[in-house]
């Protein structure tokens, strides 16, 4: 058996590849190509986030609110919440109520949580649900809360209202 056929072919091939012109990328290609693009960017950017400078504003983040409100929190309420506390540089849960299985009472405005609570909570309804982005200097600044919450860190917090008791002193 010889192969003297192939090395006639071999050289034929070659030359086909190499003669044949390249195809114009049509607009479905193109189109499917920038969504598949795109996408890879969005996956990336969702995985690491910065954080956000130490002085910056406050965000929130309305996640659901109640068709009806009768009451919305205020200053000097005592609310019950759950949350779910995480990093916002790689997404890591710190902590959550909601593991426990036990929501998490304080009073609102008196400084015992964090200045992005006291602040990201007022007017918040009973069911309401939102999303506070912390940053460092309205969390637990320079110095974090070590282990799991090192300095400079920016939180994010889901938040659910379940309960305000009015202060007395109020009404």
């Amino acid at each position: 058996m010889t192969f003297d056929h192939l090395e006639l072919e071999l050289p034929t091939f070659t030359q086909s590849v190499h003669n044949r012109k390249p195809r114009a990328i049509n607009r479905r290609e193109m189109k499917w190509t920038a969504v598949l693009v795109a996408a890879v960017m969005a996956a990336v950017q969702v995985q690491a986030k910065d954080d956000l400078p130490h002085d910056a504003q406050l965000r929130i983040g309305v996640k659901f609110r109640p068709e009806e409100c009768a009451m919305k929190s205020q200053l000097g309420d005592v609310l019950s919440m759950h949350y779910t506390g995480t990093l916002r540089k790689d997404g890591s849960k710190f902590d959550s109520s909601l593991d426990r299985n036990q929501p998490f009472e304080f009073p609102l405005g008196a400084g015992r949580v964090i200045k992005g609570w006291d602040q990201g909570l007022v007017n918040m309804c009973i069911g309401e649900k939102r999303r506070l982005t912390i940053p460092s200097d309205m969390a637990y600044g320079d110095r974090g809360s070590p282990p799991k919450i090192p300095g400079k860190a920016t939180l994010v917090f889901d938040v659910e209202l379940l309960d305000i008791k009015r202060n007395p002193d109020e009404l």
